[in-house]
């Protein structure tokens, strides 16, 4: 069993470690019978997920934790690629009508699903009517699914025979491509997932690289390599190169790093301030120690870190355009990202739109001004006979520091802040509900264009049918938006994008933090993953060295 200890190797609860042993015995057992024991160290590759992962049915594929992981497992008609650029998938090709409403795509005749004892010859080919059954079980109500708006643009589609799909728009809408390499609209077989109902969480039958294998919830996640995978590299040769992928739910990132520097896991992302100042200097680059044993990759990410306020809120701070502007001018975000995040991120100082697209606005929007954010707190004061005011920032662990040094800060220009510590799950729980006057979030992009994130404050997207978390409302935002929903031309569709950014700018309802970079960490011995904008996860091309 020694052999096959990257399975085992975590150290956490004896419990956990039986329950690992365990998994790891049924792993060898199916490694010795059907491959030959092709599987070692070398061919499997190794993460933790910290959020845990609670859905492998991709239309659930709402946060990276599920998408990582649904992106192994699905695919869609397009995808992108690591510079963002709409691909090819199971589409080999298509074509826009000239009123740019109707796309036809003719898919490829290659492309099977996954085995499964319910197909008649244990596997079969994917048609035109698995997208047609996908797209309709993505927006039946009955689903509720996150991603059921996805298609909101969309006015029919339906197979035209086994090879063609078509779709039609309402309206043109020129980010739909990338809309489409979302994880929820992946394909799906419809005998596979009626057969299992709401279990096909937990049963997924996809057409990726990788197949599921076993799952063990809260401990292990396994999966292993689909021999038929349709794609293949630059030189023709099948992907992926890995025999099988091992995913740990440790929920402390510090143990997550530990595991990572003692060589059981191959790679981390991001920055957490558990280990941020043990691995990466003032300056943002690796200490001397992990020069010989670590890569470190990083670029713009299409995030957007902030502090949201619930509009609707009856507190008389919350209310006020003065204390929301005070906020906002009342902290150093260049101090923030220097010493808490270890220069890892840009201040977002030019509104909500995030650095990497194209309509990032270049606009001033809230710079350090202790001064006026005093001033702003005094005409409050005069003018609501509230001497002393107050809020209270709602957060989970990982991001208590950064609201920590926002508290201090706050308190110098005459706020008092309170922090409100909740676990990860119940902040997501009570901000999608309403019950939190001033939270912390982030938005990280579906797809590649800023619509995306002015989306956050359309007053037709309130929570619990859409991303308006802060149930921002405004007559004229909501008309450009739907302007520029329509406008086909690129700049002036930016442009609108900016005009709607002013407008968030100027009513505050949120306090843009920073704009994120990807930051990721591997062992010197993996090799092909790459870094993208969004931080999708590809294993495909990944391999590792001895």
């Amino acid at each position: 069993m020694q052999k096959y200890n990257y399975l085992t190797n975590l150290k956490t609860t004896p419990f956990l470690n039986i329950k690992l042993l365990c998994l790891s015995f049924y792993l060898c057992l199916s490694a010795c019978q059907s491959d030959k024991l092709k599987i070692d160290d070398t061919t499997v590759f190794r993460y933790n997920e910290y959020k845990n992962v609670n859905s492998l049915d991709p239309a659930f594929a709402k946060d990276n934790a599920n998408i990582w992981a649904c992106n192994q497992l699905f695919n869609g008609l397009v995808q992108l690629d690591d510079n963002l650029n709409i691909q090819p998938d199971i589409a080999k090709s298509w074509r826009v009508s000239e009123d740019a409403k109707t796309y036809t795509f003719l898919l490829r005749n290659d492309v099977m699903f996954h085995k499964h004892k319910l197909f008649k010859n244990s596997t079969r080919k994917v048609t035109a009517s698995d997208f047609e059954y996908s797209f309709n079980r993505l927006i039946d109500s009955k689903l509720a699914s996150p991603g059921s708006n996805t298609l909101q643009q969309v006015a029919s589609f339906s197979a035209v025979n086994d090879s063609v799909f078509s779709m039609t728009l309402k309206q043109p809408f020129p980010a739909f491509l990338g809309v489409l390499t979302t994880k929820y609209c992946s394909v799906l077989p419809k005998e596979i997932t009626e057969h299992y109902g709401a279990d096909f969480r937990a049963n997924p039958i996809g057409t990726g690289p990788f197949q599921f294998k076993r799952w063990e919830e809260n401990i292990k996640l396994v999966l292993r390599k689909n021999n038929r995978y349709h794609e293949k590299d630059s030189l023709g040769n099948s992907l992926p190169y890995l025999e099988a992928i091992a995913i740990s739910f440790l929920t402390d990132k510090q143990s997550e790093f530990l595991q990572f520097s003692q060589g059981n896991i191959d790679f981390i992302s991001g920055l957490a301030p558990s280990y941020k100042d043990e691995l990466l200097t003032a300056n943002g680059t690796l200490r001397k120690k992990y020069l010989e044993t670590v890569n470190m990759v990083s670029g713009d990410y299409l995030n957007t870190e902030y502090l949201g306020f619930y509009m609707e809120t009856e507190q008389s701070e919350i209310q006020s355009e003065l204390i929301r502007q005070a906020v906002n001018y009342g902290f150093d975000r260049q101090t923030m990202i220097t010493y808490l995040r270890n220069g890892i991120g840009t201040p977002a100082e030019n509104g909500f739109i995030p650095k990497g697209l194209p309509s990032f606005n270049s606009q001033k929007g809230y710079s350090y001004q202790p001064e006026k954010a005093k001033n702003l707190v005094t005409k409050f004061k005069q003018e609501t006979g509230i001497m002393n005011p107050k809020i209270t920032i709602s957060t989970n662990s990982l991001y208590v520091d950064l609201c920590e040094y926002i508290q201090r800060e706050l308190e110098k220009i005459g706020l008092t802040v309170t922090i409100d510590l909740l676990t990860s799950s119940t902040l997501r729980e009570e901000k999608a509900t309403g019950k939190l006057a001033l939270f912390r979030a982030s938005w990280v992009a579906d797809y590649p264009d800023a619509e995306n994130y002015l989306s956050l404050f359309y007053s037709k997207n309130f929570t619990p049918n859409g991303p308006n978390y802060t149930h921002f409302k405004n007559k004229t935002y909501d008309t450009l938006y739907e302007q520029a929903l329509k406008e086909i031309d690129l700049k002036k569709r930016h442009h609108l994008y900016q005009k709607m950014d002013s407008i968030i700018i100027k009513n505050a309802p949120v306090i843009p933090l920073y704009y994120d970079n990807v930051i990721r960490f591997t062992k010197k011995n993996v090799h092909g993953l790459g870094i993208n904008p969004i931080n999708l996860l590809h294993l495909k091309n990944v391999s590792k060295s001895k």
